[in-house]
């Protein structure tokens, strides 16, 4: 597999977990013209997403540990037939919308072969015409989004509404942070609320997605590299923060919409070039 070949990717997963542009696209692009693709890439793929999120808890450590201490105050007031949905704080309330978008991903787990699919095939056709719908999404988000909800205001509809776009964005192109933060905007959060919320609810999407994906690796008797794996987790994870700090000081500094131009200009040249595979038989490669 290569140390080198590790760190490109992992620095590739770092900034572009939460940069809204698509981790897996980029991922699945690398991959493509490197010629390194197939299960073993996949595997190699859970150990940098783990890294991104241990990022994730790293810089939104104050927020996750109120959630868990609100949580067990949640059990004790059920428990003791105190609780009301109307009386609920912020964090409970944030508590339950987090579940609810997460919920939302369940159907999505029907189409998993096809998401899989799509990701490890040899043409990149699919990506190119994801990388679109991620343009578009954030250019209307960047136009329309500007909102003020912050966490005790969001509603049961904002959850499923945030929630169904974190789950398209299983395509390899569609980005999951620019899915959640633009859904987000467009129901009316803050900034700083679409992005904690977006980051927050990529947890238990990132855990589960990575332990499905372990596991059918583990079926196919992929080789495991343990230096490379390591040192991919780690990259990711130090490249994951500064990019968590780069996409929150962007979003606040309305300069969200350069991510909207890149991805529409890296949409139609990565069609262009599955275009131009599928016409002479030949994959470029670097």
């Amino acid at each position: 597999m290569g140390i080198l070949n590790t760190i490109l990717q992992a620095i590739i997963q770092g900034i572009t977990e939460f940069l809204p542009v698509s981790s897996s696209g980029h991922l699945s692009l690398y991959q493509h013209f490197t010629g390194n693709d197939g299960e073993g890439a996949l595997l190699l793929s859970v150990f940098l997403h783990l890294g991104t999120l241990l990022a994730v808890f790293i810089a939104f450590r104050d927020t996750i540990w109120a959630l868990i201490k609100e949580f067990g105050f949640l059990v004790r007031d059920i428990v003791k037939g105190k609780f009301k949905w109307s009386e609920m704080n912020g964090e409970r309330r944030l508590i339950f919308m987090l579940v609810f978008s997460t919920a939302m991903l369940i159907p999505f787990v029907f189409f998993k072969d096809f998401f899989t699919g799509v990701s490890e095939d040899s043409s990149i056709m699919a990506e190119g015409f994801c990388f679109l719908y991620t343009s578009i999404i954030l250019f209307l988000s960047d136009k329309f989004g500007s909102g003020k909800k912050i966490p005790k205001d969001i509603t049961v509809k904002d959850s499923l509404v945030v929630g169904a776009f974190q789950g398209v964005a299983l395509l390899p192109g569609v980005s999951r942070s620019g899915s959640t933060i633009s859904s987000g905007l467009l129901c009316g959060f803050s900034r700083d609320t679409a992005v904690r919320y977006a980051f927050i609810l990529g947890i238990p999407a990132i855990l589960g997605g990575s332990v499905t994906e372990a596991m059918d690796a583990a079926k196919e008797n992929v080789e495991f590299y343990p230096v490379e794996f390591v040192i991919g987790f780690f990259v990711a994870m130090i490249v994951g923060l500064l990019s968590i700090k780069m996409v929150s000081w962007l979003l606040k500094s309305d300069k969200f919409k350069v991510f909207s131009i890149y991805t529409f200009i890296l949409g139609v040249a990565v069609i262009g070039v599955a275009v131009y595979e599928l016409a002479t038989g030949n994959v470029v490669c670097i």
